[in-house]
């Protein structure tokens, strides 16, 4: 197994982009094949060219790009029934997109032949050999999906095997085996994959969907029974349930099972790929997920990470700077000592004996009994330490805040809010307008200190959420509110706890504030000024 070479096709933007919530624009298709390309990526399916416009266009513009590595591929269907490869628009739009490959998609299954196509099993014969051929004769290379293939199988194996012996003697370069609608487990894809005269046949890929969460085993399982080409997106999204996910596949074809593949020497890049692609979806990267997951690497409980104090190869089945990930203590009432001493590092030399981190893990405790939540807002935890430690610059001192809510007529809702804060003795006045409370009262206090800290010019607000802790109190609920505050380049995430949301919300938000003034203003761990 170890001589084999693994092709993979990233279908990201094409089968991926069939995902719910799941959209790019042309310019972040682009984008997003380039970042493929320097990964390693074999072929990215760049789209169906007949769709609409802006298939079309990618098609035009990724010509242009000068990949170095990966071979771009339109996606399209066999020709219609009665019809001829040659005049038929499917294959045409193909063919004008110019890709070097081209990736076919025909029936293997008699029951989408007869109730789908509407046509007869020696006609869709004709319609794949037609297709292939003519496309081969155009120069390309042809990677021919048998879309729900292994329904197929376990329908009628002969006309599969029948489908699979056109292709090939067509001029298929690749025969992909689907699992179209996910419903496949891995011992029947054993099983299946035994039963194929592969010698006979052109290479064997796999294509699977993951309604029954198998994806990546099937993949797998199909590898192992010899596909040489595997399918998926990153992410593994993809309609409905999504598709095989290329974050945990490669890394579990080339780290598990010693396979080799064209991305394998930057797979320290795979993190920082799967976040990219997150991010021109507009979507929150799941931190759970294997491998590149903000949790993947990450250590709770006090005794997991006092193991990894110990010998980080006992708790993590790799090591995560293989992905591109990072490992991550978290502070948490599980917390033990072994989770304080890494944090106290950057501020000196502790252990598990020392009187601050016993003093440090009180006042974790003490501070989650009442809501807080230090997992997801680290920088509200360095201040914890800071504070702990004697070393803490405090930003401003609040004198009081007022807030007031209106509404005239028909016209849109309006927060006033005016602020008092001292620095250094000196009592500074903001004001401002918006529409929320938080909103404003952050403006408000912008607009006090922005004549003593233009750092704040740099750093604002990505992100707010709330969570209600005891919602059987109904509007007395406690809330504990987090913020995210990013100055362009990094970001930081931070934590308050309060029966009134907009007090909570003041928390965070001065958090995030001083986390940044702390840490890149008035000095470093040290707290020395710079």
């Amino acid at each position: 197994m170890d001589a084999k070479r693994i092709v993979i096709l990233d279908t990201t933007l094409r089968d991926g982009m069939q995902g719910q919530d799941i959209s790019y624009t042309l310019d972040d298709k682009v984008q997003i094949a380039r970042t493929m390309d320097a990964f390693g990526i074999d072929y990215i399916e760049g789209g169906f060219p007949l769709s609409n416009r802006k298939e079309a266009e990618f098609f035009q513009r990724i010509a242009k790009e000068g990949l170095r590595h990966s071979r771009v591929a339109a996606f399209g269907s066999t020709r219609r029934p009665g019809g001829k490869a040659a005049s038929d628009p499917h294959v045409t739009a193909l063919l004008n997109a110019e890709t070097p490959t081209v990736v076919v998609v025909g029936k293997s299954w008699k029951a989408h032949v007869r109730e789908v196509l509407q046509t007869t099993e020696d006609e869709d014969l004709r319609m794949i050999a037609d297709t292939v051929a003519t496309l081969k004769k155009a120069g390309r290379e042809v990677i021919f999906d048998l879309e729900h293939f292994f329904d197929g199988w376990k329908d009628d194996s002969a006309f599969c095997l029948q489908v699979l012996e056109t292709a090939t003697d067509a001029g298929a370069d690749c025969l992909v085996l689907c699992d179209t609608n996910g419903g496949t487990l891995p011992s029947e894809v054993a099983r299946i994959m035994a039963q194929l005269p592969a010698a006979r046949l052109a290479q064997l890929g796999a294509h699977f969907h993951n309604d029954t969460g198998n994806a990546v085993a099937n993949s797998i399982t199909a590898v192992e029974g010899g596909a040489l080409h595997v399918q998926g997106t990153i992410n593994g999204w993809g309609e409905r349930c999504g598709n095989a996910n290329l974050c945990v596949l490669v890394p579990n074809l080339c780290l598990k099972m010693g396979l080799a593949a064209s991305c394998a020497p930057n797979l320290r890049h795979l993190t920082s790929l799967s976040r990219f692609v997150s991010e021109k979806a507009n979507i929150i990267p799941d931190k759970r997920q294997p491998y590149v997951g903000e949790a993947a690497f990450s250590h709770k409980a006090g005794q997991h990470a006092d193991v990894i104090a110990k010998a980080p190869r006992l708790m993590e089945h790799v090591d995560g700077a293989l992905v591109g990930n990072e490992r991550r203590i978290l502070l948490s009432e599980l917390a033990g000592k072994s989770s304080i001493v890494p944090k106290l590092a950057r501020y000196g030399d502790f252990d598990k004996s020392s009187k601050e981190v016993a003093r440090l893990l009180d006042e974790l405790k003490r501070l989650e009994q009442e809501g807080y939540e230090y997992e997801a807002a680290e920088a509200s935890f360095d201040l914890v330490i800071r504070k702990t430690l004697g070393l803490h610059r405090p930003l401003l001192e609040l004198s009081n805040y007022h807030l007031e809510s209106y509404q005239a007529g028909t016209t849109p809702s309006k927060t006033v809010g005016r602020i008092f804060v001292r620095v250094d003795g000196t009592l500074l006045m903001g004001a401002a307008v918006g529409v929320g409370p938080v909103d404003t009262l952050n403006m408000a206090l912008r607009d006090a200190l922005l004549p003593i800290y233009p750092f704040l010019l740099k750093i604002k607000l990505t992100d707010y959420r709330v969570r209600v802790l005891n919602p059987e109190q109904a509007t007395a609920a406690k809330v504990r509110v987090f913020i995210t505050t990013s100055d362009g380049e990094e970001s930081w995430d931070t934590v308050g706890v309060s029966e009134n949301v907009i007090e909570a919300s003041w928390q965070a938000l001065v958090d995030g504030m001083e986390y940044y003034y702390n840490n890149r203003v008035a000095g470093g761990a040290d707290g020395a000024g710079t």
